[in-house]
């Protein structure tokens, strides 16, 4: 837990330092239970922003690549990616998509947060793409408050295809927590699909992105 917390307090004091980001609403994330973070997906960069600035730990999907890189970028992800409870995950293979989902309902059962992007990958020009049914089936089986988050101007810290960090100046916006029935693993995909688009509308009202009705185009489980 030390090194967790280190890592943490460490990144986000590069953040802050170097970005000097606006950050809105952390009194919205439940102080103890477990709750759901659901951030739209503008950079690589994202999921190390939220689990930096957020005042409790959130466990996200990693890919698993960030753990076999090689080289000293390669070390430096893993140990981060490590430190922070991060899990990886199989890209486009659904037997281990499945098994990481089954991790995070762990996590939560434990009364811990975890994070999850419910467009299933990050969006390269700019748009809120529909959500997959995943974010919706967490929330429906654990009964744990879901934290819509808004990222604004995080693409600009690391553009698609570009390995170069540059700093520069974003926002991440924390709304309300969102608070679901816990009807347990027994139900329907309406159901979840209904959970899913509420989900989306407070994701989209935190970022102000133009939406799409059709799915983010990666392979992953729903």
């Amino acid at each position: 837990m030390e090194l967790f917390d280190g890592v943490r307090w460490t990144t986000r004091t590069l953040i802050s330092g170097s970005c000097r980001p606006t950050v809105i609403g952390l009194e919205n994330v439940p102080k103890d239970g477990p709750f759901i973070v659901a951030p739209n997906h503008l950079s690589f960069l994202d999921s190390v922003i939220v689990q930096a600035l957020m005042p409790r730990p959130v466990a996200f999907f990693a890919k698993a690549e960030y753990f076999t890189t090689k080289g000293i970028k390669g070390r430096v992800m893993k140990s981060f990616f490590e430190a922070v409870g991060s899990i990886p995950v199989e890209r486009g293979e659904q037997a281990a998509s499945v098994q990481a989902l089954k991790t995070l309902l762990d996590i939560l059962e434990d009364g811990r947060g975890i994070g999850i992007y419910p467009e299933g990958t990050r969006s390269r020009d700019g748009i809120l793409y529909r959500g997959r049914t995943g974010v919706g089936w967490l929330a429906l089986t654990t009964g744990a408050p879901v934290i819509p988050v808004g990222l604004i101007g995080t693409e600009k810290l690391q553009p698609a295809g570009r390995n170069a960090v540059k700093p520069q100046h974003f926002t991440m916006k924390v709304g309300e927590p969102i608070y679901f029935d816990k009807t347990g693993p027994d139900h329907s995909l309406p159901a979840r699909r209904q959970v899913t688009d509420r989900i989306m509308d407070a994701i989209a009202e935190l970022s102000g992105q133009e939406r799409s009705t059709s799915y983010n185009q990666s392979k992953v489980i729903e």
